[in-house]
């Protein structure tokens, strides 16, 4: 028999002054945890009216909460929100999400849900992979505007180094984990990535949209220092 209780020790330290301290707060990746340890969070993180985002939660830890929180959840990117999002404001004109395909939605919702409960409301431009590079070509004027650009992509990730070529601002690349073959869970396109002689790329690891994101949260806030924290 297994038990999903807490140990007899406290295994839980959780960052509460992160988002004052650095401008990001500190979220729960939910994958590895057990249902009672997400319980525990929650329940914490309620009592102090704090708001909480979760990244990685399955539908299948979502349904052994029981329904004990109000959780503003997304299947597609697998992400919760405690105390729901914050009311949309104007979209950004500093960030933009772009991703190669329909494929890359995931990742683009976690990094755009990421954005969006740190009080950015950043637009996406889907599916304009270069496969067919008119897609891309007919954005690149709206691309160019904004400072940071978030790039999900995954088979080869041609998409960072052409985006890069195209726009003045920051691009953030996030390989897919999508793909087959020497594709597979983005392998080909982290190392497109790391290795692009397009000058201006930095790399997130592979599907990381919450740590692009943050990245991206950081940069847009050195430009604009009166952009609020949410504070818990």
């Amino acid at each position: 028999m297994t038990s999903e209780r807490l140990p007899p020790y406290n295994p839980l330290r959780f960052d509460w002054e992160r988002g004052a301290r650095t401008g990001v707060h500190e979220c729960v990746f939910c994958d590895g945890k057990s249902a009672e340890q997400i319980r525990h969070i929650l329940a914490t993180a309620q009592a102090r009216g704090a708001q909480l985002l979760l990244t990685r939660l399955s539908a299948e830890a979502l349904e052994a909460l029981g329904g004990e929180f109000e959780l503003d959840y997304c299947a597609l990117s697998r992400t919760a929100i405690l105390g729901g999002l914050p009311a949309a404001g104007e979209p950004s004109e500093d960030i933009a999400l772009v991703c190669a395909g329909t494929s890359d939605l995931p990742v683009i919702e976690e990094a755009r849900r990421t954005l969006a409960f740190h009080g950015i409301d950043a637009p996406v431009y889907a599916d304009v992979g270069v496969a067919g590079l008119w897609r891309l070509m007919s954005v690149a004027e709206e691309l160019s505007r904004f400072r940071v650009l978030i790039v999900v992509a995954g088979m080869e990730g041609a998409l960072f180094s052409a985006i890069a070529g195209l726009v003045p601002g920051l691009v953030i690349a996030v390989p897919a984990p999508v793909g087959y073959g020497v594709s597979e869970r983005g392998s080909a396109a982290l190392n497109s990535a790391l290795a692009s002689c397009a000058p201006g790329i930095v790399t997130v690891n592979i599907g990381n949209g919450f740590g692009a994101a943050a990245a991206a949260r950081k940069v847009v806030a050195a430009y604009h220092p009166e952009i609020s924290h949410r504070v818990d």
